[in-house]
């Protein structure tokens, strides 16, 4: 069933534990997300970025995320990851999206809360969700870059200014880690994730969170974390069981056997992912 983000996190949030956001590109990836889900029974987030809209086009992702979640026997929330323009969020709200995000990080404070007030107002009148980023978290994401020496933590007290005055539902911050693939192992502030958590007393959301060490991803949920978002992750497992499949049978030309051991793959991690974040078991 397609439900709101706040209802999904929500919960996460009074019960301490955190739900997953997978990103997703196209058909074979919302399937994996979706039996993964249910196989658990676990509540999820399927989440589209700025280049998967590009990629396959905001009317896809938003058919192919509806009919999914409406089939589904858990759960499911269709949101928009990373939305920089405005006109952006707009056509996702148009097109049935039931959460957004407005990342106006890249902004001074003043500016960022004016422009997240301004989407949650127009969110919030129709029963979207909202999700918006306070800190520079590094690394790629599709369009956005933040060099590593720009990445810049959030500080709890502004936190709660900006919670105060947006009236967001879920705030996204920046405690250590990056998009993509990581150099070295990231080290999560988890101190600060405490006190931001005390001070807003929301969902809170950890963007770049492929590749962060199990044990970390545990304690930060502990700590306040409910939203954690994978993509990298999928990826990585979704292209080596294609080019190993390829690599047994070079001459298949099926799409659907070429693509079907990527499925699988993703539906895997998705599965250890819930696991790990404490959501299997509490659709």
């Amino acid at each position: 069933m397609l439900v709101t983000g706040i209802e999904i996190l929500q919960d996460a949030h009074k019960n301490n534990y955190a739900v997953g956001a997978f990103n997703v590109n196209n058909m074979e990836i919302v399937q994996a997300i979706i039996e993964a889900a249910e196989e658990l029974n676990s509540p999820v987030i399927l989440q589209a970025s700025q280049g998967g809209l590009k990629y396959a086009g905001v009317e896809y992702i938003a058919a192919l995320g509806k009919v999914a979640a409406e089939k589904a026997k858990v759960p499911v929330a269709l949101h928009l990851d990373h939305g920089t323009d405005f006109q952006q969020i707009m056509l996702c709200i148009r097109h049935g999206f039931s959460s957004v995000m407005i990342d106006g990080s890249q902004y001074e404070l003043e500016e960022n809360i004016a422009i997240t007030k301004k989407v949650v107002e127009i969110a919030h009148a129709v029963g979207i969700s909202v999700e918006a980023e306070l800190g520079k978290i590094g690394g790629i994401e599709d369009d956005i870059v933040v060099d590593e020496r720009e990445a810049t933590f959030t500080d709890p007290m502004e936190a709660k200014l900006f919670v105060d005055k947006t009236k967001v539902d879920y705030l996204a911050i920046a405690v250590g880690t990056a998009h993509g693939v990581y150099k070295g192992e990231p080290k999560l502030d988890f101190d600060r994730i405490k006190a931001i958590k005390e001070a807003v007393n929301i969902p809170l959301v950890l963007h770049g969170s492929s590749g962060v060490p199990n044990d970390a991803i545990e304690k930060a949920v502990s700590l306040g974390i409910n939203k954690i978002n994978i993509d990298t992750d999928l990826r990585i497992a979704f292209t080596d069981a294609i080019k190993d499949f390829l690599k047994k049978d070079p001459d298949n030309i099926d799409p659907r056997k070429i693509l079907g051991p990527g499925k699988e793959a993703m539906k895997e991690v998705i599965k250890e992912k819930m696991r790990l974040f404490g959501s299997a078991g509490r659709a």
